[in-house]
């Protein structure tokens, strides 16, 4: 929708009101939300898409507000069951893990609820969890854990929810369970694969020697992957493991030394925590050359549009133009690079 959508008279009074409430910045974007308020009032749109609309915007506003104050610090989503018991194995382990995850700076976002979430919310602790619940006619309210501290949202809708619950997150931890964790689940690797979410780590989590993971496994191995419906690579992405200590080494390490990336064009540029040198450029272009639909890759300074946005200029880059459907190799590309001797040896939390 642009500005000729209305009438000259009821754009200016967009633009006073937006005066009248101080917005300066980013004023288009304000603009154009007001703008498909009342366009939407116009169109004879039904009440319930009205209110639809308007509980999701108002649930979003909430959930931006919970999450602003923490912008700075690496975040990690952990999913599971809420059915899960406090003597339950797998309880413990999303409690440990989170743990783990809080002692190296990184606060722990669930959905607020009891079982596995209410797990990762006491590994973590008060004051490094966040909580995105759902109101739900018959599940508890949230956690005391998120519930004492207000750190936590309350949402009316699944999509809200779950916009929120990925959005904010540098890494993903799965611990088995029903519908919800599965669709949780797949929603990540949907986003992966399809190059809507910039590359994660994912790891799905068990008990010890538990084999609810490996039963997802050999479906995908016997029948996706041969049916043709997904390409090898899409669930290499994933680490399965019954290891707490594996699990949190997962999720920090994916960020030794890949710190983010950008499209320009057809062009991925990846930003690096320290320069790689020639050989060991060389040695990816061996490695990766299938990747790439022409050229290789290839140091490059910030392209334009990167420097005209300021965008992480001091960062050494990696340039290359990427095969369509290459993109579950990334997560190959961005391992290497993680492991290459010019990589810090310590990671470095990812800038949320």
């Amino acid at each position: 929708m642009t500005d000729a959508s209305l009438p000259e008279s009821l754009r200016q009074d967009i633009a006073t009101l937006l005066d009248d409430a101080g917005v300066r910045s980013d004023r288009g974007l304000v603009a154009r939300m007001l703008h498909t308020g009342l366009m939407l009032g116009t169109e004879q749109t039904d009440r319930l898409d009205l209110k639809i609309a308007s509980s999701a915007l108002a649930e979003m506003r909430d959930a931006f507000r919970l999450f602003r104050p923490f912008h700075d610090v690496p975040k990690v989503t952990v999913f599971g069951s809420a059915r899960t018991r406090h003597d339950d194995p797998l309880y413990l382990q999303a409690r440990e893990v989170a743990a783990a995850l809080a002692e190296d700076g990184w606060m722990v976002v669930t959905g607020a609820g009891p079982g596995i979430m209410q797990a990762a919310a006491e590994g973590a602790g008060a004051q490094m969890s966040l909580g995105v619940s759902i109101r739900l006619p018959f599940e508890e309210k949230a956690n005391s854990i998120v519930a004492e501290d207000a750190h936590v949202v309350s949402m009316k809708y699944f999509f809200t929810r779950k916009l929120m619950l990925m959005k904010e997150s540098s890494g993903f931890i799965c611990l088995p369970g029903g519908f919800g964790t599965l669709d949780e689940m797949f929603e990540l690797l949907t986003l992966q694969q399809t190059g809507k979410a910039e590359p994660m780590p994912i790891v799905l989590l068990d008990a010890d020697g538990g084999g609810f993971w490996e039963g997802l496994q050999r479906f995908v191995e016997d029948h996706l992957i041969p049916a043709g419906v997904i390409s090898p690579d899409d669930f290499g992405r994933v680490l399965i493991t019954d290891s707490v200590e594996r699990a949190a080494s997962e999720i920090t390490g994916f960020w030794r030394n890949y710190h983010s990336l950008r499209w320009v064009g057809d062009q991925l540029v990846l930003r690096l925590m320290n320069e790689p040198t020639d050989a060991e450029i060389d040695a990816l272009n061996e490695q990766f050359a299938d990747m790439c639909a022409e050229g290789g890759i290839t140091r490059t300074e910030p392209l334009p549009v990167e420097s005209a946005d300021d965008d992480e200029v001091d960062r050494p880059r990696l340039i290359l133009t990427l095969k369509q459907r290459a993109v579950g190799s990334l997560h190959k590309l961005i391992r290497a690079i993680n492991q290459l001797s010019s990589a810090p040896l310590i990671s470095s939390p990812p800038e949320s």
